[in-house]
């Protein structure tokens, strides 16, 4: 197993997104694009991705952008990397394919679907909010914010 680029940009993306949008309001790629240094392109085609799979809601216009779609404490890791494509799967086998002649008799099957199921029974364990939480992002986040209304003047 090996999560692409795209999984991990598409996790990245959505904790910057969970920092950002706080209040719930819509969260524009080419901010998220700036914040996290990935192309504003690639973030469009993530994006979509997340769309389709109901993770996310958009807003057309002037202040538009993304927001959850879903609480943060209902979206999952797990939910996140299967909507941008990744298949977490160690080996063909795992998947449980018809066509392996050995599937019935095979022992290390066995194996590989236990560590399979234990990897996304792990990933759907976790919550971006239970990120978020565990890493005390809120109150850094608000730190940031007050450093940087700082530096800008546009503190009081």
């Amino acid at each position: 197993m090996r999560i692409t680029t795209r999984g991990r940009y598409a996790l990245r993306a959505s904790l910057a997104m969970a920092l950002r949008g706080k209040d719930g309001g819509p969260v524009s790629i080419s901010s998220l694009s700036e914040q996290e240094d990935i192309s504003p392109v690639f973030l469009e085609q993530i994006f979509f991705k997340l769309r389709k799979a109901g993770i996310v809601s958009s807003v057309r216009g002037p202040g538009g952008g993304f927001y959850f779609a879903r609480p943060l404490e209902k979206l999952t890791i797990k939910d996140i990397l299967d909507a941008a494509g990744e298949e977490l799967n160690l080996t063909p086998c795992d998947k449980r394919k018809s066509e392996c002649d050995r599937i019935g008799y095979c022992l290390s099957h066995h194996v590989w679907k236990n560590v399979t199921d234990l990897i996304n029974d792990y990933f759907k364990s976790i919550t971006l909010a239970s990120i978020l939480e565990k890493n005390n992002f809120e109150r850094d986040a608000v730190l940031h914010e007050l450093r940087e209304e700082l530096i800008d003047g546009t503190g009081t």
